[in-house]
């Protein structure tokens, strides 16, 4: 059943093979588990309700690919996707969050319909690659800030904006611990780095009395707890002139996102043919689109394909079986909830500080001999942080760059697409 299904031979593997990539995928990205709900709680979201959306939004997610497509790529909800619903629009813009659900799931839904025509694939081929990179980069460098502040490591301050916090005790020693263990083990290439991190800095909480009491294990999941957010959310913000840059900026990361992670990860596994282009892509993207589209149904923020997909495919994971794996895995984990809620936000902050820190490499990807590509670059990437709002960096960075380039002599290197998305911008900004 399983080769018939997954053509196991023909992809040179084994269910033996699968299983283990199955097992290291999953220990590379079950951080999400800890992480998504917290960050997700800090908008107001119930986080009992977080955790089981998170989970059943990993599962469908992973199966869709799995099934659909029979690659070795698992999804959850995206890290960068998260902080920008929590921080950037709950927070920041004041969207309540069953709103920001509504514009989850009108994303997805868009990108459904994108998904089975030329378009998606058209829109990624029209943004330059330095805009792509600037994003990326500055949602590694936003990352990395909340994880600061969730640390205690950054406060506030009235005069200098931003200031520096107890790092030698309560949650800013236990974040340092954290960071410091995932940085030797992540060196170390120790499968499940960011994991391992999570939770020996909440064992070394105890000490220092920033972890809650250790209350149990094992715990049926509650569908009182998963009702608070399932189906919770609100359509009526889609049709809102105010939200289209936030519609079209959950698009764009989620877009570039996604491309960026199917793109890298195949190259690994060797799927690209010889003009580069990944077969099935069409169907993968289908996925990636569908997993969106149920995890606001369910409860969370957008669900997107993991670049830690690249751990499994490195042990030899090559079809669905690996993604099939993943998902019996993150089911098994609904049943350990006591022990997840212990977690501080002190011991997976170190996690955040170290996503952004991976996301940084996507720096070099910039050519730097090309001012009119740094500059639109680096005003995207660093408006996110210093805005505290990713959709402000895109915007910035799409007003940026056509100028730019149209009076340096090269506008008609840019595709008409990115003008008109310049324009749409300069008006958000003007007129709303």
């Amino acid at each position: 059943m399983l080769e018939n299904l997954f053509k196991l031979k023909d992809n040179n593997t084994t269910v033996q093979t699968e299983v283990l990539a199955g097992i290291t995928t999953f220990m590379t990205m079950a951080y999400i588990i800890f992480v998504n709900p917290s960050i997700l709680s800090d908008a107001g979201m119930p986080f009992d309700g977080v955790f089981i959306a998170t989970i059943i939004g990993a599962i469908f997610g992973t199966l869709c690919m799995a099934l659909l497509a029979n690659y070795p790529f698992a999804l959850a909800s995206g890290m960068g996707l998260n902080a920008f619903f929590a921080y950037s629009v709950v927070i920041g813009m004041g969207v309540s969050w069953q709103s920001a659900l509504g514009l989850v799931f009108a994303e997805g839904v868009i990108f459904i319909i994108l998904s089975v025509t030329p378009v998606r694939e058209m829109i990624v081929n029209s943004i330059p690659m330095g805009l792509k990179t600037g994003i990326s980069t500055g949602i590694g460098l936003f990352i990395a800030f909340i994880g600061l502040q969730n640390a205690g490591i950054v406060v506030n301050n009235d005069a200098t904006l931003v200031g520096m916090g107890s790092i030698f005790s309560g949650p800013g020693l236990v974040a340092l611990v954290g960071l410091i263990v995932i940085g030797i083990l992540h060196a170390l290439k120790v499968r499940g780095s960011l994991l391992w991190g999570i939770l020996i800095a909440t064992a070394f909480g105890w000490l220092n009395g920033v972890t809650p009491a250790f209350n149990g294990i094992f715990a049926m999941p509650k569908m009182s707890d998963w009702s608070s957010v399932l189906f919770q959310l609100n359509m009526g913000a889609v049709f809102k002139l105010g939200m289209f840059t936030v519609l079209i900026s959950f698009l764009f990361v989620d877009l570039f996102d996604t491309a960026g992670t199917l793109v890298g990860v195949s190259q690994q596994a060797g799927y690209l043919d010889e003009k580069g282009d990944l077969p099935r892509a069409s169907k993968a993207l289908l996925a990636d689109a569908l997993g969106t589209t149920g995890g606001a149904l369910f409860g969370t923020s957008t669900v997107t394909t993991y670049v830690e997909s690249a751990s499994g495919v490195a042990e030899g994971g090559r079809t669905g079986l690996t993604g099939i794996v993943v998902a019996i895995l993150f089911f098994l984990s609904l049943f350990f909830k006591p022990l997840i809620g212990i977690v501080p936000g002190a011991a997976t902050a170190p996690a955040l500080i170290v996503v952004g820190t991976m996301m940084m490499s996507n720096i070099t990807k910039i050519d730097w001999d090309d001012f009119t590509e740094v500059l639109p670059a680096f005003v995207a990437m660093i408006a996110m942080p210093l805005t505290y709002s990713i959709s402000n960096g895109i915007a910035l960075g799409f007003i940026v760059y056509p100028l730019v380039k149209l009076f340096t002599g090269k506008g008609d290197k840019v595709h008409w697409l990115v003008y008109l998305l310049g324009i749409l911008f300069v008006f958000y900004f003007i007129f709303v």
